[in-house]
């Protein structure tokens, strides 16, 4: 089990505060967003806070990210499983890539879980509760399926290249 005793000091406090800004950012302003399907590249920042901080921290900053997305720039009613979904996804994060190397198995198996768990479990449960349009809507799974297949590929890319950039065995030094 990874050991998660961490003391939270001001450059901690900082860096996170810039990564969940990032996210934010990304997000809701350079994020493409529909009633079924939202794509974003909020995952880059998600990959640097796994890296530096491990999963319990990660999780919780991408949960706060996805709380002040919603206070800042609301586009529909607040809803908590979506926060589940930051929560759930920050863990992956953080469990794949808290003081490991970036591969790209690493980045493959990342996008897949959060693809299978987040995009193809949760989400829909989510949509057809808020919506309330039955699970087995085609109009759910439709654009969930093709953002799937376009995105695996996408975003596989994406972390391998970020995470194989981020000099993390040096920023880490500075986080222990």
């Amino acid at each position: 089990m990874l050991a998660m005793k961490r003391k939270v000091d001001a450059h901690m406090i900082a860096v996170m505060g810039l990564l969940i800004a990032l996210m934010v950012v990304l997000s809701q302003i350079l994020g493409f967003e529909t009633s079924y399907i939202k794509i974003t590249f909020s995952f880059v920042p998600q990959l640097i806070m796994g890296m530096l901080f491990g999963p319990f921290w990660t999780a919780v900053g991408s949960s706060l990210a996805d709380i002040a997305g919603m206070v800042i720039f609301p586009k529909s009613a607040y809803f908590f499983g979506f926060t589940i979904n930051a929560f759930v996804g920050g863990l992956i994060y953080g469990y794949f890539f808290y003081r490991k190397e970036v591969t790209l198995k690493r980045a493959a198996m990342v996008v897949l879980l959060n693809t299978l768990l987040i995009t193809l479990i949760l989400t829909p449960i989510w949509l057809a509760m808020m919506l309330n349009i039955p699970l087995t809507s085609w109009a759910i799974w439709s654009v969930r399926l093709l953002k799937a297949v376009i995105m695996f590929p996408i975003q596989t890319a994406l972390i391998y290249i970020v995470g194989r950039a981020v000099p993390y065995k040096r920023l880490i030094r500075r986080f222990v």
